[in-house]
This record gives C-alpha cells, structure tokens and sequence, in this order.
C-alpha cells in the first residue's frame, strides 16, 4: 500500500494545525515540539472586576483550545513518523495490516478496528 496520499493529507493537517495553534499559543523556546498558550493582555490595575474576569475567561478558552490543537498535532506527527520508520498501516497491538478504509476515515489510526474497540 503507497502512502503518499496519506502522507500529503497529514502534512496539511499539521500545516492548519500548526497556524491555528499559532494563533492562541507560541512554541516552547526551550521545548520545540511543545507550545505554551499566549495570555491575553491583563492589566492588573483593572478596577473594573467583570474586565478582569473576561481576560480569564478568554485565557481559559485560549488553554482549552491550546490543548486539544496541541494533542491532535501531535497524533498527526505521530502517524507521520509512523510513515517514515515503516509502521504506518499496521496494527500497534498485533502488526496486521490496517485495513485501507479505515486509514482513508482516519488518517491518524493506529490500530485495526478490532483493537481500537480494546483496551490497549
């Protein structure tokens, strides 16, 4: 089975990934495969207190997003890595073959249907 397709789609994902999650976070300088969300602009000199409760309402939401961009992204590096080492396509419990719809339905599939129904 090629993987180019596979591939080519998982390299976009990352790309979207990458500039969604640039757009509520920046990457960790000292820790590149990792990103740290960017606070809003807080004035700690607010006297306005619901002023002060939307900045963390947003900073709130910012880490919730952060976080499910940052997992994603790095399943999509995963099945990418995958691809490069030879073990993209095959079962993480028992090496069979992945079967290709189910790579086409989810390109970051790791497992065969059998076991994404298991407990791994």
């Amino acid at each position: 089975m090629a993987f180019e397709e596979f591939k080519t789609r998982l390299l976009e994902e990352k790309a979207k990934l990458e500039k969604s999650l640039g757009e509520v976070a920046t990457k960790n300088p000292e820790n590149p495969n990792d990103w740290e969300v960017k606070a809003p602009e807080m004035n700690p000199m607010v006297s306005d207190q619901s002023e002060l409760a939307d900045a963390f309402e947003e900073l709130e939401s910012q880490a919730g997003l952060e976080w499910e961009l940052e997992g994603r992204l790095k399943k999509v590096n995963a099945a990418l890595a995958r691809i490069e080492e030879g073990s993209y396509g095959k079962c993480a419990v028992d090496g069979a073959a992945i079967d290709e719809q189910r790579l086409l339905a989810n390109p970051l599939a790791d497992t065969c249907v059998k076991h994404s129904r298991s407990e791994r």
